[in-house]
């Protein structure tokens, strides 16, 4: 399947810094890095460790639990395509990844390891969906001589922030078994949901311009 008409370039454009799309690319490594930083509270070690901390599980058992988990994580990756088309790139990344963050943070509260798998599957199935939509709209809403810039721009930060908070995470886990990782790491990328919606929804790529939007951008 191509790609949107912004990526999909007619000529070879040759690099250059970022001018005319500085503005708004400016505005998107420190909300994109504070969803790494919340990602970061909850990689698949801590979460392991977690679900064995908090329900006495085997090994065997969190591994399997874990598999379906990023098997449920790729079909999101599918999924992202034509819910994309239907309601837009900024909308799809929002609406997706925030019921997802808040099951993430009811996960603490679980009874029980049903309710739990329950809800981290729920997670799962809408977690990367935004992924391939923050991708291409960077490179939608750019020149094209200005999406090597942009690439890196958006791209360092992140993994600088997620470095960081898997150190908070372990000490947390140290401190109690209550799973404050999950509750922090996601509240933080409900926080980044929240405020990209709000400073981006209206920035849309051309060929989006008739896109139902799921809530008011005017």
């Amino acid at each position: 399947r191509p790609l949107t008409q912004a990526v999909e370039a007619t000529h070879e454009a040759p690099p250059a810094p970022l001018q005319r799309s500085r503005s708004i690319v400016y505005g998107l490594p420190a909300l994109f890095s504070l969803d790494s930083f919340g990602s970061g509270f909850f990689v698949q070690s801590l979460l392991a460790l977690w679900l064995y901390q908090a329900f006495d599980l085997s090994v065997t058992t969190a591994a399997s639990i874990l598999f379906w988990s990023s098997i449920f994580s790729a079909i999101s990756f599918l999924l992202a395509v034509p819910i994309s088309e239907r309601f837009g790139l900024v909308n799809t990344m929002v609406f997706t990844h925030l019921p997802a963050n808040i099951f993430l943070m009811l996960l603490p509260f679980a009874p029980n390891l049903a309710t739990a798998v329950s809800l981290l599957l729920a997670r799962s199935a809408l977690s990367q969906m935004d992924v391939p939509t923050r991708t291409s709209y960077v490179m939608a809403v750019v020149t094209p001589q200005e999406r090597p810039a942009a690439a890196s721009l958006t791209a360092v930060p992140r993994s600088f922030a997620s470095a960081l908070s898997p150190l908070l995470a372990g000490y947390l886990m140290s401190l109690s078994a209550f799973g404050w990782p999950l509750l922090i790491g996601g509240a933080l990328k409900a926080v980044y949901d929240l405020l990209l919606l709000a400073k981006f929804q209206s920035v849309r790529p051309v060929e989006e311009a008739g896109a139902p939007a799921l809530t008011q951008t005017e």
